[in-house]
């Protein structure tokens, strides 16, 4: 209860509180954007193909269906959609392997071994970092056609065992510096050679990084829809892009349902790495970015 006199004071926002408040709002609306187009897409996968584009935008239609996704599956009168899917683990699975392999040995070999030439081969590996990958489709292409490689997976695999990506490689070299050179020399004096230390030591402490290469390697190559273009053409041998870009055919109409239905499909894998890598991943990225 307020005695006469008493003068009641509103607590003023700071000019700090105000920006951080801003800040906040801004956040928001950025996250809300980004997330939407995904919650639009999994809106629509089940609703009735007539409601999708209805003018009443609506995230629940008049009732919930999986009929997108019956149909969606069977679609293609030749394969189920799980024969790309299947295509696509294939593939990407080769290529994760292959990546972390090649890009661990040449990271251990620029971290750890001293031979000449080590310092330029490595200042010109991170060159091409920079180096824009659409320069490099012509040639890719037409080496890869001299090989007979066109329409099989092999410009995907191959490459992946030859250590070609730059990036994995010095996330790599970064998280290997990190690690204490005194169990190397223990590991001497035990009797061990250079790929007993890589393979028992090394390798089983760089699993964070580890993980972390296989992740982005994967979300790239599942979502790679310009190279697979180019070296696959066989409907046999479709990934999952080349499969939903298939069902837009500009001659007819497009079933949207049961395409909305197989992109969110398409998605769960990639959702379901990311959350159970997530610890790896986070500690591998940190971890690679601190130590030099």
């Amino acid at each position: 209860m307020n005695t006469p006199g008493t003068i009641l004071r509103i607590p003023q926002i700071t000019k700090r509180q105000w920006l951080r408040l801003l800040t906040h709002v801004f956040l928001i609306f950025g996250c809300f954007i980004m997330v939407f187009p995904l919650i639009w897409l999994v809106s629509s996968a089940f609703k009735p193909g007539n409601e999708i584009f209805q003018r009443e935008f609506s995230l629940i239609g008049s009732r919930l269906t999986v009929q997108n996704f019956i149909d969606g599956w069977n679609i293609n009168p030749t394969y189920y959609f799980g024969h790309f899917m299947m295509n696509t683990f294939l593939m990407v699975g080769s290529v994760v392997i292959g990546t972390i392999a090649s890009s661990f040995v040449t990271a251990y070999a620029f971290a750890r071994l001293q031979f000449k030439g080590r310092k330029p081969l490595f200042a010109f590996m991170l060159s091409t970092m920079m180096l824009p990958a659409q320069v490099t489709l012509i040639p890719k292409y037409l080496t890869f056609t001299a090989f007979g490689w066109i329409n099989s997976y092999l410009p995907f695999i191959v490459p992946a065992f030859c250590a070609t990506q730059s990036f994995h490689i010095y996330l790599l070299v970064q998280f290997v510096r990190g690690i204490p050179k005194e169990l190397d020399s223990a590991a001497k004096i035990d009797g061990c050679d250079c790929f007993s230390i890589a393979f028992r030591i090394i390798a089983p402490l760089s699993k964070p990084a580890m993980f972390s290469v296989g992740i982005f390697t994967f979300m790239w190559t599942w979502d790679d829809y310009l190279n697979q273009l180019i070296y696959i053409s066989s409907v046999d041998k479709f990934t999952v892009s080349l499969f939903l870009r298939s069902l837009m055919d500009i001659t007819s109409s497009v079933a949207w349902g049961p395409l909305l239905a197989c992109s969110l499909i398409s998605l769960v894998p990639i959702i379901v790495m990311f959350f159970l890598a997530q610890p790896y991943f986070v500690q591998g990225i940190a971890t690679s970015g601190l130590k030099g």
